[in-house]
């Protein structure tokens, strides 16, 4: 063999132990990026479920039953009230009971919608607690400058897919019992990344009887609109 060919052959050789060390370094980073960018993925899905969550709840504080219509919540939170009880005064301010038991023995008549009345007009010494209705927007995630009703439709690094929700009122023990759960499987949050660890993933998920995906609350049994990441 002459030097040349010698040449040839160790570049050879060195280009195949590069392409070997690539590989067995990408086998071992690949199951890693998958790992960190499904826990990217998840943080972000989850977030989105608790505020699913969170309107569900009110929404069924105020109509006695939850929906399964993504469109129905985004016009709950941006066209709904909800009620709050509003707590003027302290039971424990003696005084201002006294007063208020007063007031209400000089006019038995008096709704506290009409102690309100009293109390916006100067009577600052009175107790009770009355029904509001404040607007749905201006209540719940005021502390999320950057949440965004409409990104509740979709599954997110979906591509667009919709979230799957479902909402129906069931007998349980005999007491007619309103469920709700909304989904999100593995198969659309994690779409573009290695789909062998993905199967891998929903296979593991499978052995432990669990969802494949992402999941908050159950039509299938109640459990207080748990979400399977909890």
């Amino acid at each position: 063999m002459n030097g040349i060919a010698k040449k040839i052959l160790s570049w050879v050789l060195f280009f195949v132990c590069v392409g070997l060390v690539y590989l067995i370094y990408n086998s071992i980073m690949q199951p890693v990026k998958f790992n960190k960018e499904t826990d990217r993925r998840k943080a972000v899905a989850i977030q989105n479920l608790k505020d699913i969550r969170t309107l569900q709840t009110a929404y069924k504080s105020e109509k006695g039953v939850f929906t399964a219509s993504v469109d129905t919540l985004k016009d709950f939170y941006e066209n709904g009230q909800m009620s709050i009880i509003l707590q003027v005064g302290s039971r424990d301010d003696s005084l201002a009971v006294a007063h208020t038991d007063a007031v209400k023995k000089a006019n038995r008549r008096l709704t506290n919608e009409d102690l309100y009345k009293m109390y916006l007009a100067g009577d600052k010494d009175l107790v009770f607690a009355i029904e509001n209705k404040i607007n749905v927007r201006d209540t719940l995630f005021n502390d999320r400058p950057d949440f965004n009703v409409d990104a509740l439709k979709t599954i997110p690094f979906s591509e667009g897919e919709p979230l799957i929700m479902d909402a129906i009122v069931k007998t349980v023990s005999g007491v007619q019992v309103p469920l709700f759960e909304a989904k999100m499987p593995y198969k659309s949050l994690l779409k573009g990344l290695d789909n062998q660890l993905r199967i891998n993933l929903d296979a593991e998920q499978r052995d432990m009887n669990r969802y494949e995906g992402l999941q908050v609350g159950s039509i299938t049994a109640p459990n207080n609109n748990a979400g399977n990441w909890e």
